[in-house]
């Protein structure tokens, strides 16, 4: 395959992988106990229809002051009662070194919260590992949209001709690359959408299973 300077990688799904459920009753009761803390009166039904109706807040027992800090808090501590699990897959760590030091530059490009996700990527010991980390709460715009995709190779001053994107997702991660004149590298994860037509947006190199260490090797051959 092509030998690229760039590699820019999708997280959740592609380098880690996560396990959530935003519907078990028990998350709902630890953020109405995590509220209750804070000085208001929630119950746990009625955070999860205000959650679920995507409602700006929830009418009974008052409003929470605190501010900046205390979203960013609550949005933590929804994660790490929603989360399940958070691992990386198997060589994602050596995948990611390898190609550093091959003299290779490595980008990660996500669609998620960094108030979480950066504190994850500390967690598993890879958010070092990479020349450049870029969430999409902190630009206003998400994959595919190309303009998501633009901010990165300008930031970064990255030719898209040069650079390879990397992900489980055929329509974010592939399509939107492909808007920029990016090459795409799909990899097909557990996470991977089922909605995603193989036809859809064709992928310049294919895996159907998940296996960075077999990823690493036909990357850098």
């Amino acid at each position: 395959m092509k030998d690229y300077r760039n590699y820019i990688f999708d997280l959740y799904g592609t380098l880690v992988d996560i396990g959530a459920d935003e519907s078990d009753r028990r998350l709902w009761e630890h953020m109405s106990l995590f509220y209750g803390y804070c000085g208001a009166q929630y119950e746990p039904e009625e955070l999860h229809r205000a959650y679920v109706g995507g409602l700006g807040g929830v009418g009974g027992g008052g409003g929470v002051g605190g501010g900046q800090p205390l979203v960013l808090h609550t949005a933590q501590m929804f994660r790490a009662c929603s989360v399940k699990y958070v691992r990386l897959y198997a060589h994602a760590k050596e995948l990611l070194k390898a190609l550093r030091a091959a003299g290779k530059r490595v980008y990660l490009l996500s669609n998620a919260q960094r108030t979480f996700t950066e504190y994850e990527m500390r967690y598993l010991g890879i958010y070092d590992l990479f020349d450049g980390v870029q969430i999409s709460s902190d630009h206003g715009c998400k994959k595919p949209d190309e303009r998501f995709f633009r901010i990165l190779l300008e930031r970064f001053g990255l030719k898209a001709e040069e650079s390879l994107m990397i992900g489980n997702n055929r329509h974010d991660d592939i399509a939107g690359a492909a808007r920029v004149g990016m090459d795409g590298f799909y990899i097909h994860s557990a996470l991977s959408p089922e909605t995603d037509p193989e036809t859809s947006v064709p992928a310049d190199y294919c895996m159907m299973k998940m296996n960075l260490r077999l990823l690493q090797k036909r990357l850098l051959e």
